[in-house]
């Protein structure tokens, strides 16, 4: 368990409703692509029908995400601690990726925190947010920082603007697939699982953090407890999010071989739960279920917040917000890998096994073993 300190944004928040971005893009930063999901989007309705039985809204979480890329500040104690657990897993790699996708979530502080790890030269990084993908172009350097990276190999930035649920990219065309927190709003996971092994190239790397369903575990109780109490009824305030044990399913379905799963949970201490709502939104974690309800009353509000901190408040004042982080590894399949037996193909039993291990010729007894007494009973 870790303890992290995230400070209040509210002073941002009220410079964005007040006076709007202030536009932070150079008149040289490098120019982006932009995908249309359009026509994807419709041949996905033709095959698999209403776009209403998706969970997610994913036109509102894009404008989240659009507001989000003005509300972030310079630092983000929790998303930096995630994305550096997630490289951890990259370097422990002895092997190297020259090309990457780093797709969706906190891609911004994995081209920030790569520090070379991994031998990338290219780097293809994509949001559903066009604001996102602005804000995190690299800005053009001074000749003092060329000359002094000259000496290192630099990594080439390519920016897509584009959906997570529709892969604008060939089929193994990159070495590994880097996802920190931008999985768990996809309506079809499975899918765009299996379109980021199509796109791995044989033995490719996926590697993938997202949140799983402990997270926010106080802020769900303190709302649902509220909403029974005031309006007799819930509604989904806070997305449902997958279960460690559907993570290694997801892994499987989408074709990875090697699967490995852990998981990480983050405690972060507010003051109050304002700032953990600021701090929502800021992430672009805002509520995008289809099936909300878009009106939450200012007494429903405040009740929530009173039972937040009436249960799970702190004597410091502070209220603790669980973040559960489900880390993935997968490798799209390739002939050099490891691989388990065909079925059937094993050439002794198990009821056989017994002749063919050498036998120990003197066991011990129980009261034989050190430190422990012999059985006089009887």
């Amino acid at each position: 368990m870790r303890f992290l300190t995230v400070r209040a944004l509210g002073a941002v928040t009220r410079r964005y409703r007040e006076h709007g971005p202030a536009s932070p893009f150079s008149s040289r930063t490098p120019y982006f692509m932009h995908f249309s999901t359009r026509s994807s989007a419709g041949a996905r309705e033709d095959s698999i029908g209403d776009r209403n039985a998706d969970i997610f809204d994913r036109t509102l979480k894009k404008k989240q995400r659009d507001r989000a890329a003005w509300l972030m500040g310079d630092g983000d104690p929790l998303l930096e601690t995630v994305t550096e657990n997630l490289l951890d897993r990259l370097s422990d790699c002895k092997r190297t990726f020259p090309t990457a996708l780093n797709l969706g979530g906190a891609f911004h502080y994995v081209n920030r925190m790569l520090e070379g790890r991994g031998g990338i030269e290219r780097m293809i990084s994509m949001d559903i947010s066009e604001d996102m993908v602005r804000k995190s172009l690299p800005l053009a350097t001074s000749d003092e920082d060329e000359n002094a990276d000259a000496q290192r190999r630099p990594v080439e930035h390519i920016s897509l603007v584009g959906d997570e649920e529709f892969l604008p990219l060939g089929e193994g065309s990159v070495d590994v697939v880097i996802s920190s927190l931008g999985l768990h709003w996809v309506n079809d996971l499975p899918g765009a699982m299996s379109q980021c092994r199509v796109a791995l190239k044989p033995d490719g790397l996926f590697l993938a953090a997202m949140l799983g369903g402990e997270t926010l575990k106080e802020l769900r109780i303190a709302c649902t407890v509220a909403q029974l109490e005031r309006e007799g009824g819930i509604s989904p305030r806070i997305s449902p999010l997958a279960q460690v044990r559907d993570a290694g399913n997801l892994l499987q379905r989408a074709g990875l071989a090697l699967p490995t799963v852990d998981v990480d949970e983050y405690t972060v201490r507010y003051p109050s739960a304002l700032e953990l709502i600021e701090h929502l939104r800021s992430m672009g974690e805002g509520n995008a279920v289809r099936q909300r309800n878009p009106v939450l009353k200012r007494e429903t509000a405040l009740a929530a917040a009173a039972v937040y901190e009436s249960m799970f408040g702190d004597a410091d004042g502070t209220i603790p917000a669980t973040f559960q982080v489900i880390y993935m590894v997968g490798w799209s399949p390739a002939s050099n890998q490891q691989a388990p037996k065909r079925r059937g193909s094993a050439t002794v039993s198990l009821h056989d096994l017994q002749n063919v291990l050498p036998q120990e010729e003197s066991l011990k007894q129980p009261s034989e073993i050190p430190g422990s007494k012999p059985d006089k009973s009887g």
